[in-house]
Parts: C-alpha cells; sequence; structure tokens
C-alpha cells in the first residue's frame, strides 16, 4: 500500500503538468475595443486631466501602453479595413471613406429609412480576407457590434458575410450621426428603437431660446441610447459564451464621434465640473448640444464605462485572465461638430485643429491610443515605444490564437513585443489617403516624409524628425534630399492603382 501511494503522486502530476502544458496553449480569446475618433490626449493614462477614465487607466496599469501606435487611416472605413485585413492603404481595397453615391439619394435620412439599401458604405468584396473569416476557420465565435461602415446591407461587405457570427449596431456611418438612432442592425434585419427620427443636420426650432436646455430636449430626450443597446448585446453574448471554446469580440463603439448626445446624469456631472459654457448651435452639421464641453467629456467616460463593465463581465464569468484585450481608436479626434479640442487638449503633444487632426496623415490624424492587457502574458503596468500601426493586428491576432499568418500581409505581428520576446521591427509604415485633396505618408525610424495635396498636383515632400519636432513645425526636407528620395521610392513602390476609381490619385497611378 505504501508503494502505490507515491506511484499515484507520479501519475496525478504528470497529468497536472500535461493539462497546464495544454492551457498554456489554449486560443485566448480575443477582445478588440475600438473608440470613434478618440484623440492620443483624452485618457488619463495619456496625459488627459479634464475627463475621467478610470477604467481605461486600470486597465493601462494592468498591461502595457504604446506610446507609438498608428491607425491604418485618418478616418474611419479604410482604417478599420486595414486593422481587419492587415493591409496598408496602398494595397486594401478601401481607401477612403465612400458612400456609394451611384446607388442613389443615399444622404437622404428619410429616404434610406424606407430603403435599406441606400445605407451603408462601399462593400469590400467576398475576396478580401478579414481576421474574423481566420479566427472562424480556427473554432472561434465571431461577433461584431457598434459601428460597421465596410460594407452596405445585404452586400458581400456585410459583417455576417465576413467573417463574424453576430452582428449588432450601425451599418451605416452615416446613421451614426445620430446615437439616438429610430433603429440598429442585430445580423440582417434592423430592429427599430423607440426613438422618433431626426434628420442629421436639424438646428433649434425658430425663436427658441438657446441658453435653455428645454430648446434641446428632441435631440437629449429621446429614450433609446444605442451605444447602451450595443453594449447590452455584447454583454449577452459574452454571457452566452463557453469556456473550452475562444471568441473574438469586435467591439466598435460609437463614441465618442459626434453628435454631442449623452446620458443627462454624466453631461450633469461634467457640466458642474465645468461650470457655464455657450451652447453649440450646430454650425458644421451636427445637432446643437446647450453644453458642448460637459456633453464631450461625458461621451468619453460612458465609453470608458462600457470597457469597464465589458471587463467585469468577464471576471464575473471567468474569461478574463485568458482574454487578450486591446483598446484604441480608429483615428485621431475631430475638428467640427462642437468639439472643443484647444480645450481638452485633445491631441496632446501634437497639434491641434483642422488640418492636423482627423483627416490628415500629421500625427494628431493617426497616432492613436493603444493599451494591451493579457494575464500573465503582458507585464503590468508596462510601456512599448514599438513603432506599430493597425495592419499589424491581422499577423498579431493569428499568432496570439496559433494559426498560419497570411503571406500577403504587410503587418507584423507585436505579439513578441506583448510577451517580453525578441521583436521584429518595420523598416517603414506607410500610409496613402485620397481624402481631403490627396495624401501620402511615410515613417522610417523618426523621420517621417509627407505629400498632401496630391489631387491638385503636389509633388513636393515635407520631411520631419519626429525625435526631436514631434508637432512637425520644422520642414527639413531641403537639407535632406537623400532622405527625401529615399520616402519618394517607398512612396512610389508601395501604392497600387485601386480598382474603386473614387480612391485613384492620378499622379501616383501614372508613375
Amino acid at each position: 500500500m505504501k508503494n502505490i501511494i507515491p506511484i499515484l503522486f507520479l501519475i496525478f502530476s504528470v497529468f497536472n503538468n500535461i493539462k497546464a502544458q495544454q492551457n498554456s496553449k489554449t486560443p485566448p480569446n480575443i477582445i478588440i475595443f475600438l473608440a470613434d475618433d478618440l484623440g492620443y490626449g483624452e485618457t488619463g493614462v495619456y496625459g488627459q486631466t479634464k475627463i475621467e477614465t478610470p477604467n481605461i487607466d486600470k486597465l493601462a496599469k494592468k498591461g502595457m501602453v504604446f506610446t507609438q501606435h498608428y491607425s491604418g487611416a485618418p478616418v474611419c472605413a479604410p482604417s478599420r479595413c486595414v486593422l481587419l485585413t492587415g493591409k496598408h492603404t496602398g494595397h486594401a481595397y478601401i481607401r477612403g471613406n465612400d458612400e456609394w453615391n451611384e446607388r442613389g439619394d443615399v444622404w437622404n435620412y428619410l429616404k434610406v429609412l424606407n430603403d435599406p439599401r441606400l445605407e451603408g458604405q462601399r462593400p469590400i468584396p467576398d475576396s478580401v480576407v478579414t481576421i474574423a473569416e481566420l479566427l472562424k476557420q480556427a473554432g472561434y465565435s465571431t461577433a461584431a457590434f457598434g459601428k460597421w461602415g465596410l460594407g452596405a446591407p445585404y452586400t458581400q461587405g456585410d459583417p455576417l458575410k465576413q467573417g463574424f457570427d453576430y452582428f449588432y449596431g450601425y451599418n451605416c456611418q452615416r446613421q451614426a450621426h445620430n446615437l439616438y438612432p429610430p433603429y440598429l442592425w442585430e445580423n440582417d434585419k434592423r430592429v427599430s428603437l423607440d426613438n422618433e427620427p431626426i434628420v442629421p443636420h436639424t438646428k433649434l426650432e425658430k425663436g427658441a431660446d438657446p441658453y435653455n436646455d428645454t430648446s434641446y430636449f428632441k435631440f437629449t430626450r429621446q429614450k433609446d441610447y444605442a451605444p447602451e443597446k450595443i453594449h447590452e448585446k455584447a454583454v449577452e453574448f459574452l454571457k452566452k459564451q463557453k469556456r473550452d471554446k475562444p471568441f473574438f469580440i469586435y467591439y466598435a463603439t460609437p463614441l465618442p464621434h459626434v453628435p454631442l448626445q449623452a446620458p443627462q446624469k454624466l453631461v450633469k456631472y461634467y457640466h458642474k465640473k465645468f461650470g457655464e459654457e455657450e451652447p453649440y448651435l450646430g454650425n458644421h452639421g451636427y445637432f446643437p448640444c446647450r453644453y458642448p464641453r460637459a456633453t464631450y467629456a461625458a461621451m468619453i467616460s460612458y465609453l470608458d464605462s462600457e470597457l469597464g463593465d465589458l471587463i467585469k463581465t468577464l471576471k464575473k464569468l471567468h474569461l478574463y485572465k485568458n482574454t487578450l484585450i486591446i483598446f484604441t481608436s480608429d483615428n485621431g479626434p475631430t475638428y467640427a461638430g462642437g468639439v472643443d479640442f484647444d480645450f481638452f487638449e485633445s491631441s496632446k503633444p501634437f497639434q491641434n485643429g483642422y488640418g492636423r487632426t482627423k483627416g490628415f496623415v500629421y500625427e494628431g490624424g493617426i497616432r492613436v491610443p493603444m493599451i494591451a492587457y493579457w494575464h500573465g502574458k503582458i507585464k503590468k503596468n508596462s510601456s512599448s515605444s514599438l513603432i506599430s500601426i493597425f495592419y499589424d493586428y491581422l499577423p498579431t491576432l493569428c499568432e496570439a490564437a496559433n494559426i498560419n499568418v497570411p503571406s500577403n500581409t504587410d503587418g507584423i505581428s507585436f505579439l513578441p513585443e506583448l510577451t517580453g520576446n525578441k521583436q521584429k521591427k518595420h523598416d517603414f509604415i506607410y500610409w496613402e489617403f485620397p481624402g481631403y485633396n490627396g495624401q501620402q505618408a511615410v515613417r522610417i525610424n523618426n523621420l517621417k516624409g509627407i505629400r498632401k495635396n496630391i489631387l491638385t498636383g503636389n509633388t513636393k515632400l515635407e520631411l520631419y524628425d519626429l525625435g526631436s519636432d514631434i508637432k512637425e513645425e520644422e520642414d527639413i526636407s531641403s537639407v535632406n534630399p537623400g532622405k527625401v528620395n529615399k520616402i519618394e521610392r517607398i512612396m512610389i513602390e508601395q501604392h497600387v492603382t485601386s480598382p474603386v476609381k473614387k480612391f485613384n490619385m492620378p499622379l501616383l497611378d501614372d508613375k
């Protein structure tokens, strides 16, 4: 009997070791939490002092903060395409926002209400492979929540045809210009909300007092707040997951993209904190807002609470420790819609305002916050200065999930950086963007070249040393002709003519 006990103990130990090894190879659950138009300087961990983001800041203390991370493009749709496909905008199918106007009167809000075939953006084709498709093939349960923008309903670009098992949110970016919409999409069906339709660009009624809260009630007192409904569905999805099957959640919140609309409890909190302010009257096409600063801060704090509740749910379901969470933003902050980017120093330490933030390839438009957490894999309270970009997500998540990385990706996995191993680095990173008069940019180490106004024939390259000139104020191209030539060659080599006419830039295609 005495001899049996050590043998049983040995067998038990071997079994536990095998089980531990198997568990260590279990693919992680993955959540990408993508904010919409959140600036580099708009969370506490990145230096924000006026807006409170305790959950984002706590995630940073538990994980790794990236200080040189970039979005795929300076506006919504192409940036999301880069994230999901692992290809930069010189190769990606979607390179700009394209409302697909040839379908008809797509900007007529009331017509779109009656004809869903008028909503949504130009679709990515079936031939494009997304990270959701790759993870689904590897056994993941996949879901997308929030704002899509990569394909209209009933097209190949619908999220259900791009690798997602479940979708809830806005299919169309234009419809997301109202956070109290009359409906959202659940899979391939519209789901009505208890809100009255309000056409974007609607202003205060004639004669209304702009300093009276009641003048804004039709914009602020609707019943179903879309971010709340979207979040409820994400939590519901989590609660249905089985612990022996990994999941991938692409949580693309519409916050804090304007219009300025937020739950009144948070608005009142920040109104008390900031004091009185001048109203925003809708001068740039978005809804008026009585307290624009307080409302914008409330939107970011609401976003922060959504992230906090997701984490709370993961812990309650015992899913937290094996979930890789990535928090980031699709591009830099907006300059329109009543957002006071100077008050919040939204792009700090970069330049603020039109021409330097959303829509432009300067640092304020494309450098974004990024935080990664994975229990036991990523060092707590750590930071990384690795130069990384959205097209790195696909190879990173493939490697984390133990699946083959497609050979045609432009990205490099940053999983080694997350886990404390030797990290391969980019020789350069590249952007092109046909919007806002046509732009290109290349970063090599601390040097960054920018070409703008390409559609009006400009070929001159601006050159900046980000190591000493983070605001991109001193163009050093005239004294560095060799480096300019090198960047210009990369711009030629990385551009492939787009099959979509709207995304073409003749000056580049003639090279």
